[in-house]
């Protein structure tokens, strides 16, 4: 009896290490997004100083920053869901009942959401790469034509 209780116990422990290592994967993504958020706060804080010489990149930072902001939330969930899916192992081997369902669903959805955050950071990293090509193209940095943005520089 004691060695099918522990037998029942090591296969909850065995099943709860998937959603765990996709956590740990998670909490991996969550520190690179965070850290390239950081990146482009510095670089706003550099560019922001003078704001009318730099209006497309600015735009493009803003866009990343919301990208960032998507997957950090998306991520976020994404573990949330994992933790629970963990925690319907456990709550399902307690009470001796199949949460199949429930599991499925938790742990689709943290996968679902993982995935989301993936292309929410592919987006970012594609906004990162074009402004930096707009960057080397126009040597300076600055966007050498402001009117193709609808701003005028024009009595400033």
């Amino acid at each position: 009896m004691i060695d099918s209780s522990l037998n029942n116990a090591a296969h909850v422990v065995q099943l709860a290490l998937t959603p765990i290592f996709l956590l740990t994967g998670l909490a991996s993504l969550l520190n690179v997004f965070t850290t390239r958020l950081g990146r482009v706060a510095d670089r706003v804080d550099r560019l922001a100083e003078d704001a009318e010489a730099h209006p497309r990149q600015l735009h493009v930072l803003k866009m990343r920053s919301r990208a960032l902001d998507v997957a950090v939330i998306l991520v976020t969930t994404a573990g949330g869901l994992t933790c629970c899916a963990a925690l319907t192992l456990f709550f399902g081997a307690l009470r001796d009942a199949s949460g199949g369902l429930l599991l499925f669903a938790l742990f689709g959805g943290a996968l679902l959401f993982s995935v989301l955050a993936l292309a929410a950071f592919a987006f970012e990293t594609l906004l990162s790469g074009r402004s930096m090509r707009e960057q080397a193209e126009g040597g300076s940095g600055e966007d050498a034509r402001p009117s193709a943005i609808g701003t005028s520089h024009a009595g400033s």
